[in-house]
């Protein structure tokens, strides 16, 4: 028996579809199939989420504490009437969406500080470890994959928060930088599952940012941080690169260097030039370092179904179907006038809620309810075929469920079949809805059988 939960649009939204049972016969007509085959397994999944900014992390602050609960509760919570978010991705200092810039350790030009004594992880956006450490007791087993957006200005070329690049006489600080970060939130309760050298190292113009060459990349991981790292925080992984997808070159030149291929996890991803294809492009050459979709924004000027089509086809089937073991959002929370964000630091950047005087769940919200609610950390991507107009992407769980994940990529209702260990099962999605399904083959085969066993008695 499939179980289902559509989105059709802004006023129908995650509603319960009626359930669909699986037959041994053939179906009557000659419809599109989507047949799922266990039996060829892919990647494991590790998560879905947002990034929790200082803007994102203020924002739930603000909120009366029993408001703050129960949002934490529904967002985080692992139970099926939660949207069971499992993973976020954190700045380390500032990123573009908080009140200003810093990083955790800014001196002045020729101040010397070796042991980095003047480290402090409470300088600025003071709301995020409390709200983390919420989290955390909601979801102890969340995974934090941690980017800063740049180095100390006294360690880069130009001095400034915007652009420039890291000098390399700092490549041995910048390290340590790093790792004593890791030991400080390991400190406070917070495991870094992973890092990335440099959030966007293409992107001069945002603020903060810092440019970094894949050479430069390269260099910094085989001589300074993979060492440190593996030195001070094993369990701590490196993901290189955390950029678009028009640019595999630059991943498989890191990738390329032996001496940093030996301290990387995995590949990081945003999504906002070319597509999701770059991403297996990379992994045929690296078969054994993971993929990992870290960001994607909503525009406060898209349309709500406009924006949860293109992320489900894009963000979350596009990702999982070219290896990604997560798909992260961009921006947990945002403000109603979108105020949040340095001067020169992107606008309008949509938030999975909006906290105001009221909260509003947005597509981000649903996109995640979607697919974070039902597709578990330690679920596996499995084979389900490729079919025009309906994306979509399947998963066993760890308690033996599968999910399907699929949407009408057309302009008019489709019925479509799912096929599955030679049971079929009859569906229609309208124009552009987003679904959710989910079955226990072995119990709706079962029952199929019964029911047929029955009709012939």
């Amino acid at each position: 028996m499939i179980e289902g939960w559509v989105t059709r649009d802004a006023n129908s939204l995650l509603q319960p579809m009626q359930s669909v049972s699986f037959s041994r016969s053939s179906p009557g007509e000659t419809l599109p199939t989507i047949e799922v085959d266990e039996s060829r397994t892919f990647q494991p999944i590790e998560g879905f989420g947002f990034a929790l900014t200082g803007g994102s992390a203020y924002l739930l602050a603000g909120l009366p504490a029993a408001d703050r609960a129960d949002l934490l509760e529904e967002l985080f919570d692992t139970t099926d009437a939660s949207v069971g978010l499992s993973c976020l991705r954190l700045s380390i200092g500032a990123s573009d969406l908080g009140w200003t810039d810093f990083t955790y350790w800014d001196l002045e030009p020729g101040t010397a500080d070796p042991d980095l004594a003047r480290f402090n992880i409470a300088v600025c956006d003071p709301e995020v470890i409390p709200v983390l450490q919420q989290i955390l007791r909601i979801n102890p087993a969340l995974k934090i994959v941690a980017s800063p957006w740049t180095a100390p200005p006294w360690m880069k070329s130009n001095g400034s928060f915007v652009g420039g690049s890291l000098k390399p006489e700092c490549y041995s600080a910048y390290a340590r930088y790093f790792l004593k970060y890791v030991e400080v939130m390991r400190g406070l309760g917070i495991h870094v599952s992973a890092v990335t050298p440099q959030n966007e190292p293409h992107n001069p113009k945002n603020e903060p940012s810092m440019v970094m060459t894949a050479a430069e990349q390269a260099e910094f991981i085989k001589g300074y941080l993979g060492p440190e790292l593996r030195k001070g925080a094993p369990e701590t992984e490196i993901l290189c690169w955390d950029h678009n997808c028009d640019e595999p070159e630059y991943p498989l030149a890191v990738l390329g260097d032996a001496g940093a291929r030996a301290y990387i996890g995995g590949v990081a991803w945003h999504l906002y030039n070319g597509t999701a294809e770059a991403m297996s492009k990379v992994w045929a050459h690296y078969p054994e370092k993971k993929v990992y979709f870290t960001e994607q924004w909503v525009s406060s000027h898209d349309s709500f179904m406009g924006a949860l089509r293109w992320h489900t086809k894009n963000v979350v089937i596009g990702s999982l179907r070219n290896w990604s073991r997560t798909a992260l959002e961009w921006n947990l929370a945002s403000d109603p006038e979108y105020a949040l964000h340095t001067p020169s630091g992107a606008v309008g950047a949509l938030g999975g809620v909006t906290i105001g005087t009221t909260i509003k769940r947005n597509p981000g919200y649903y996109l995640m309810a979607h697919s974070a609610r039902f597709i578990r950390p330690g679920s596996v991507r499995v084979h389900s075929g490729e079919v025009d107009q309906l994306p979509n992407v399947a998963c066993l769980t760890p308690d033996s469920q599968m999910v399907m994940l699929v949407m009408n990529d057309a302009d008019r209702a489709k019925r479509f079949c799912v096929q599955h260990q030679g049971a079929h099962a009859t569906l229609e999605l309208g124009a552009g809805d987003v679904a959710t399904l989910r079955w226990n083959m072995a119990t709706a085969v079962a029952r199929s059988e019964k029911a047929g066993a029955d009709r012939k008695a």
